[in-house]
């Protein structure tokens, strides 16, 4: 085991983040020189001539891009370089700014194409954090504030980003970019902002170490305190969250106390580090005392407490501070106390600013804005440094024991500092622009318990990771003086992120007990935005070559290398995991050499036998106390494990020989029930047999590896062997591995069933392995089910006879729990065929052990009676009724229908199904076959036929057998399915049920996919099917209430908006499916509806049906099926079903002909009101007269349907020449049923049907449809009116005939001259162009005049006339 970098987090929108922070330096013509700009992230190549240009430079955080400009985006820059960079320690926020813009990004899970959890940094906030004029970004670090919940004490709560400017400033901002808290505390810019946080004291005499935030400016040091500044922190951002709830300004807070230092005697200061209080020992004390005060200088009697701060850069290069605690109080204390009562009484008022009472700031004017005064820092003089002229020291890195540093140089050095002792200990060359971190690494508790000092605290190891960017390096080192023990090639544009601290807010109380999970070091990829960590294992810090765990750890490395080689010869190999195996001393190593020996799948079986042998062999010869119990338990039973894998081997390969035909009298019943269920299993092996897609490794012949096996099983401490159930795949490898040669009888099954039970394995698990495997290789079971059977009786026998198998007191007038648990395998499976074989031949292995225990006990003749048996007989009955089933089910649907896979039934699904499960697949399979309504009808009324024949039959003495017989062979095989399944359940498929369950399916499809308006057709030809007036109201109620009713509201209020048909994109939008489609939904709810009202009239004529399961199937318990609940349904209010009939209907009628309506407006207020209501509902209906101007709208109305459908009917009757009396569709604008539907609609509304009538007949013959208009004449009551509006109608055909036609004749010329003066006028005035076909045969016209005269009387105004016309139509009529 060694050192790794893993990768647990990666970037999103990299790219994204570098734009926004390079947009003012991105060149314009970018994306027309390189495409490719997309992909610049991935490698990078612009440092090849600038990397090694000398020593000048330098890594500074605020420097700005200087070649962003110059470059093409397909060249990406280091670009992150450039930028102030901060990783919160928790890894759920990263910040990266430069100059005034940062991005925040934040933590997010998100799952892979593989289907895993990975944490990514997504961006989530992007601004500009400068506030005064030419600031900049100089350096910013996230810190995480710990909860104060009681749910999650010491936990992450939320994190503050503190930013500092070359202004001076220092802000404090959320997570979201809100600011907080901001003030000045040095007119020079901020150089490095660093925090320290609680750190749980290892040992007794290690100083607790306060919070801190220290801030390094050119000539000062400030420092604030940690709980302090938390609770500071904590109060804005919940002023912050209150002010914005109210909506009114936030209140500026009160600075912060802070300590200052002027660092002196010092030329320059680039970086610190702040190492926390220190108190000297007595000897310590007196030499400093000596040092600084001389020979007589006196010594104090405790020794003072010391703040320690170590500073690098030049004139010295290192710098050592100490601050006497106490001897500088914090500033602006006097200013907190100053402003609390002001702060307390802005908190609790919603005014905006610190004084007036409610004064608009708008009216205010604006104060000329002044810098707030800065306190003077306090002098503090070197105590002592490492004097370097030449030398610049870059950076300062503090380990996380405060008792080590590293300095990097501009000379390209690394330098270890002892900080207790001042001094350089140790010094590395040609890290030029390094990056130091520190990894501080705990003993694995497994090591230490095998450990001598095993009582004392967990050591702790300290590495120094140093990443150096010219060469693209990362490498580890162990302290104080170790070698390098990892090396890694990395990116040479990479960050090495160290926070150095923790969770601000904790203490030591609500430390105890809890380990935060924290990243120390962090490598940042701006290539691949991956962020890895660095893995060290403890062990490599122990630098002795004599540790044996060091040694082990070698051992392990050899030993894996060897395993990975596909070279290696076994005995090579068995011989070098011996001596490995035997040369390691750790016994956690040793077991783990030996886990992954045994996990190795391309070791032979002999090769670890062996190798295991040996093992256990050397432990055995050891003495007890030295030997680990763990390991030698492993050894022993993995060694049993393989010897059990080695015989079943053995045996699955040597031929049987003994005589099959042993027990083979003694399954003759079985072999009879074997043939009378045949047919039925060949029939199901030809449905289940088509060719289909597997893989080689899938396949269940495949030989089981020695690794699955040793996977799969488990010694005990008894010497047991246990079955471990993993996944169902590798559950059935092990049953054909163990079972299937016995099965196909090229095994011994005797000696496969005494080298199991001799290995210790229970029955019952052995059991549950042949069952699965036999169930899962159901096709090569079909395929010779008498030899597979016979062998599966015997292998039952043998493990019955097994020890532990049936228990000795079993009393066969109980259940047994070893046939419970077949009949429960054989229940739950979907494997129809291979479930019913295996109860066919546990049923008879449960009589015979019945029978054997009764003839032992009784000793007499009589049949033992037994509730096991009974048990049997249900469940074999059962599982013929689900072959069946399956069999119809799994018939292919015919090609281009909708529908699902084919569903698997079993008992437990039916069983759980209720007592509609049978009808549910049922009406399945009906939908996926697209079988008609009527069609299914025929067949279940040709069920019935056949219960009556087969009654015949028995009375007549089988005289239709021949008759019967012929139909059989004429019938469809689907047919027959179909009948044999209504046969085996008569009451769950009973006609209603089905009829029931087939009607929900299809709505239910139809809802899925309402463009598929035939589906809800079929729905409501279903219910029609129903016989039962009680189920066919609960489905309409049903139907309506749960699809029906929102989509129809849905059509009628777009109707109403738009005032006529709408067209289909609105259609769509509104209602969910286009215009066809909502014309035949509208038809249907027309239907569905009508339906509802039949049913609910025969109610009261017909007796409620009673609904029964098959006595096999009373154990049903599930949900109840759709005739329960139909019949649970209320009762209708009849009036209220009318009524949102007549508005279906006018809707239909609309959306058919296209009619500009407002269906609502044709209704009063109280009908509008009655819309849509629940119909079991009492609603208040409109009654008597309506007003007249709504019954003339409904009039139009209606009297444009009926010239719609006139027109309509002129064009389905074809040409001029076609017969006028030819039959009319059944559907569709031109369905003969309009009329009626039209004087039905007329009685409704309050519309006069005489007038609809006379309509329709002046339309008609202004169509030129004179023979369906004369039938309709016979049923106009008015034929005064009538004979009028004919007589207009009339004088139209002649005036065109005499004055409009273009072929006028001469015979037509003198008749109008002779004609008189008051006729000739009047058919001047006459105007044909109403006339939609003028041009008709003049008998047909001469017609219509003779039934003007036997329509008007006599005494008529126009009777004159109408004889004037009858005499001209004749001479016209003669002439021609």
């Amino acid at each position: 085991m060694s050192c790794s970098l893993v990768e647990f987090c990666r970037l999103q929108e990299l790219k994204a983040v570098r734009d926004l922070l390079f947009q003012s330096q991105r060149p314009e013509p970018a994306a027309e020189k390189n495409p490719t700009a997309d992909n610049d992230l991935s490698w990078d190549t612009s440092d090849w001539e600038s990397a090694w240009d000398g020593g000048n430079s330098k890594e500074e955080e605020s420097a700005p891009a200087t070649t962003v400009d110059d470059e093409s985006p397909g060249q990406s820059e280091p670009w992150l370089q450039d930028c102030v960079v901060s990783l919160s320690p928790c890894s759920d926020l990263l910040v990266v700014a430069r100059e005034q813009k940062a991005v925040f990004l934040s933590a997010k899970w998100r799952t892979d194409d593989n289907g895993r959890e990975e944490m990514t940094l997504a961006v989530s906030w992007t601004g500009t954090l400068s506030a005064e004029e030419g600031e900049c970004v100089s350096s910013v670090i996230a810190i995480p504030l710990a909860s104060q919940k009681r749910s999650s004490t010491g936990r992450p709560d939320w994190t503050c980003v503190v930013v500092g400017f070359t202004s001076g400033y220092v802000r404090f901002y959320t997570e979201s970019g809100v600011l907080l808290l901001s003030q000045l505390l040095h007119e020079d810019p901020v150089l490095r902002l660093k925090c320290r946080t609680y750190e749980i004291p290892r040992h007794p005499g290690v100083t607790e170490q306060h919070e801190e935030l220290s801030i390094l400016y050119p000539a000062a040091l400030v420092t604030i305190d940690g709980f302090s500044l938390f609770q500071a922190l904590r109060a804005c951002r919940n002023q912050v969250a209150r002010a914005a709830a109210a909506g009114s300004d936030v209140v500026p807070p009160p600075p912060l106390a802070y300590k200052k230092w002027g660092l002196q005697e010092m030329d320059a200061v680039v970086d610190h580090s702040s190492v926390g209080i220190m108190t000297l020992c007595v000897f310590d004390q007196m030499k400093n005392a000596s040092n600084l005060g001389g020979f007589n200088a006196s010594v104090k009697g405790s020794p003072p407490a010391m703040s320690q701060y170590v500073t690098v850069g030049s004139g010295p290069y290192t710098g050592f501070y100490y601050a006497i605690e106490g001897s500088s109080q914090p500033l602006l204390s006097h200013v907190a106390l100053a402003v609390a009562s002001k702060l307390t009484s802005a908190l609790f008022s919603a005014a905006s600013g610190w004084l007036g009472w409610n004064k608009n700031k708008n009216e205010e004017e604006p104060a000329p804005k002044q810098k707030p005064k800065v306190e003077p820092a306090t002098p503090l003089g070197i105590r002592f440094g490492l004097p370097d002229s030449r030398r610049h020291g870059e950076s300062i890195c503090l380990s996380p024991c405060n008792t080590l540093a590293g300095v990097t140089d501009d000379f390209g050095r690394v330098t270890l500092l002892d900080l207790a002792r001042g001094i350089a200990i140790r010094m590395w060359k040609g890290y030029r622009d390094a990056q130091l971190g520190w990894l501080q690494v705990q003993e694995e508790r497994a090591d230490r318990d095998f450990s001598p000092s095993a009582s004392l605290p967990r050591r702790h190891a300290l590495f120094l990771i140093i990443y150096a960017p010219r060469r693209g390096i990362l490498e580890v080192w162990a302290m104080q003086r170790g070698p390098r023990v990892g090396a890694f090639t990395v990116g040479k544009h990479c960050r090495l992120l160290y926070a150095g601290y923790r969770l601000m807010g904790v203490n030591s109380v609500t430390s105890q007990g809890w380990q935060l999970q924290t990243q120390q070091v962090c490598l940042l990829d701006p290539g691949s935005g991956a962020l890895r960590t660095v893995n060290i294992p403890f062990h490599l810090a122990l630098s002795d070559k004599k540790s044996e765990q060091a040694k082990d750890m070698h051992l392990v490395k050899r030993l894996t290398t060897m395993l990975k080689s596909r070279d290696v010869d076994p005995d090579t190999l068995e011989s070098e995991a011996k001596s490995v195996l035997l040369e390691i001393k750790h016994p956690a190593t040793k077991k783990q050499a030996l886990e992954s020996l045994l996990s190795n799948k391309n070791i032979p079986i002999s090769c670890l036998t062996n190798v295991t042998c040996a093992l256990n062999d050397s432990l055995k010869l050891q003495a007890a106390e030295e030997v680990d119990a763990s390991l030698l338990q492993l050894c022993s039973s993995q060694l049993k494990l393989l010897r059990l894998y080695s015989d079943i081997q053995q045996l699955q390969s040597a031929a049987d020989s003994e005589a099959a035909s042993a027990n083979q009298d003694s399954l003759e019943e079985v072999q009879d029930e074997l043939t009378r269920v045949l047919p039925t299993l060949q029939r199901y092996a030809q449905l289940t047999s088509k060719p289909s897609v597997s893989f080689a490794q899938d396949s269940p012949d495949m030989p089981l590896p020695v690794q699955a096996f040793l996977s799969q099983m488990e010694c005990t401490e008894d010497g047991e062997v246990k079955v471990v159930h993993k996944s169902d795949t590798e559950w059935n490898q092990l049953g054909n591995f163990m079972f299937w040669g016995c099965l196909c009888g090229r095994s011994s099954l005797h000696k496969v069933c005494n080298t199991l039970e001799e290995a210790g394995i229970s029955p019952q698990q052995l059991l549950f392995l042949l069952l699965s495997m036999w169930l899962r290789r159901e096709k090569e079971v079909l395929q010779k089910p008498l030899e597979t059977v016979r062998n599966l009786h015997a292998l039952l026998v043998a493990l019955s006879n097994m020890k532990g198998a049936l228990e000795d007191s079993w009393d066969p007038q109980s259940i047994s729990p070893w046939w419970q648990q077949v009949r429960c395998r054989c229940i739950q499976s979907h494997y129809s065929a291979a479930a019913l074989l295996a109860a066919l031949v546990a049923q008879h292995a449960a009589k015979a052990s019945i029978t054997s225990r009764a003839d032992s006990k009784l000793q007499s003749e009589w049949e033992a009676v037994s509730l096991e048996l009974e048990q049997w007989l249900v469940c074999v009955r059962q599982l013929e009724d689900v072959l069946v089933l399956q069999t119809l089910l799994m018939v292919s649907s015919p090609q281009g229908t909708t529908g699902g896979a084919v569903s698997q039934c079993s008992i437990k699904t039916l069983l759980e199904g209720g007592a509609g499960g049978v009808a549910d697949s049922v009406s399945k399979w009906v939908f996926r076959q697209s079988l008609a309504p009527e069609r299914l009808k025929e067949i279940l009324q040709r069920k019935e036929s056949d219960a009556l024949k087969e009654e015949q039959e028995q009375g007549e003495g089988g005289k239709a057998e021949p008759e019967k017989a012929a139909d059989q062979e004429d019938a469809d095989n689907t047919t027959e399915l179909l009948l044999a399944v209504c046969q085996r359940f008569p009451y769950s498929l009973s006609p209603d049920l089905l009829f029931a369950h087939c009607s929900w399916e299809y709505v239910v499809q139809w809802n899925k996919d309402p463009e598929e308006s035939g589906f809800l057709s079929w729905a409501v030809e279903h219910v029609k099917m129903l016989s039962s007036p009680h189920i066919q109201l609960g489905i309409c109620t049903m139907m309506w209430s749960t699809f029906i009713v929102k989509r129809l509201s849905a059509a009628a209020f777009l109707m109403e908006k738009v005032g006529k048909a709408p067209k289909d994109r609105l259609c769509r939008r509104d209602v969910g499916m286009g215009d066809k489609a909502m014309t035949s939904f509208l038809g249907c709810c027309v239907q569905l509806l009508q339906i509802l009202m039949e049913a609910d009239s025969a109610m009261e004529e017909v007796p409620v049906p009673e609904l029964s399961v098959e006595e096999v199937w009373s154990g049903a318990d599930g949900p109840a099926s759709i005739a329960e609940l139909a019949l649970e349904q209320r009762g209708v209010h009849y009036p209220l079903v009318q009524h949102h009939c007549l508005l279906a209907s006018l809707l239909h009628t609309a959306m058919t002909f296209s009619l500009k309506v407002k269906p609502l407006g044709l209704f009063d207020s109280k009908g509008k009101n009655a819309f849509f209501r629940d119909l079991t509902t009492i609603q208040l209906m409109p009654s008597g007269e309506m007003d007249p101007s709504l019954i003339l709208l409904r009039q139009e109305f209606l009297l444009r349907v009926l010239t719609g459908w006139v027109q309509a009917v002129d064009e389905a009757s074809g040409p001029a020449s076609a017969p006028s009396s030819a039959p009319l569709p059944s559907s569709g604008p031109a369905a003969d049923w309009w009329p009626s539907l039209c004087l039905e609609l007329g009685s409704l509304l309050q519309v006069n049907p005489d007038i609809l009538r006379r309509h329709l007949v002046c339309e008609l013959y202004n169509q030129g449809l004179d023979p369906r208009a004369e039938q309709v004449m016979l049923e106009v009551e008015d034929k005064d009116v009538l004979g009028s509006q004919l007589l207009v109608l009339t004088g139209q055909r002649l005036s065109y005939c005499l004055l409009h036609s273009q072929n006028q004749t001469q015979a037509a010329m003198e008749l109008l001259a002779r004609l008189p003066p008051t006729l000739c006028t009047w058919l001047k005035a006459m105007d044909p162009s109403e006339l939609r076909c003028p041009l008709l045969p003049l008998p047909q016209t001469s017609r219509l005049v003779g039934r003007l005269i036997e329509m008007l009387p006599e005494n008529h105004a126009q009777y004159s006339l109408a004889l004037h016309l009858l005499e001209a139509v004749d001479v016209l009529a003669t002439d021609d």
